[in-house]
């Protein structure tokens, strides 16, 4: 709330956007005390306050973008917000090892702030560029949605540094978007561009993800054949034939 009264004191605020943005804060915090709680934790630990510190960040983003919907926004405040999240992203991690504070809801955290900040800032050049950006940021929200109906797509994924690449692509290039760095049909084109690199990095892993599955689900008919025990083969019940000796006469 701090942050959005000084954001709303200096760059300006609508309505809608202290909604959101307030919004945003009391979802963060709950779905962040779900977490500790969930894995046995009492408290942040140092890398993780400094993701929060990120996620406020981008709280502080999200109110402007929503605000740039019914008025333009002080551009140079959306840049500063988007440049110390990203600045931050860079030292959580090297924290987290340096104080042996890694933890698994630290990873998720991390992944689902930067997976936020993408969306908002999809949204907010999808006014320069048209609604088709926002494709972009709701592209693992998709993914996880569509997890829920076809469990198979929540498997583990291998590593792979392309899907690395890909997702630094689609940082570099809304952060360069929303700046304005770009000339317009080189910003168009490197966003499009951004846009065809993840649905063809989201089609590779679920074409893996369903090879995956048709291989476990061959394996586990294989084991239920040979579990499954054999019927006896019924026997025919056979009278003793007692013959005569033939008469010659």
């Amino acid at each position: 709330m701090i942050l959005l009264m000084v954001i709303g004191g200096t760059a300006g605020l609508t309505t809608a956007g202290w909604l959101a943005g307030t919004a945003y804060g009391i979802l963060l915090c709950g779905s962040l005390a779900v977490g500790l709680r969930r894995a046995g934790m009492s408290r942040l630990g140092p890398a993780n306050v400094v993701t929060f510190a990120r996620a406020l960040m981008v709280g502080g983003v999200t109110a402007m973008v929503v605000s740039s919907i019914g008025r333009p926004v002080h551009l140079a405040t959306v840049v500063i917000l988007v440049g110390v999240a990203l600045a931050l992203d860079a030292v959580d991690g090297q924290v987290a090892r340096r104080t042996g504070s890694t933890s698994a809801l630290g990873a998720r955290f991390d992944m689902e702030v930067d997976a936020f900040l993408i969306l908002v800032l999809s949204v907010f050049i999808a006014g320069t560029f048209g609604w088709w950006t926002v494709a972009i940021g709701a592209f693992r929200y998709v993914f996880v949605a569509a997890s829920w109906a076809l469990p198979w797509l929540g498997a583990p994924l291998p590593p792979r540094f392309s899907r690395k690449v890909v997702a630094a692509v689609q940082g570099v290039v809304l952060v360069a978007a929303t700046a304005h760095l770009l000339p317009p049909p080189t910003a168009l084109f490197a966003v499009a561009a951004a846009l065809v690199s993840l649905t063809w990095s989201f089609a590779r892993d679920v074409r893996w993800l369903r090879r995956a599955e048709q291989i476990r689900r061959a394996a586990a008919a294989r084991v239920n054949l040979r579990i499954v025990p054999r019927p006896r083969t019924a026997t025919l019940d056979r009278k003793p034939l007692h013959l005569e000796p033939a008469s010659v006469g």
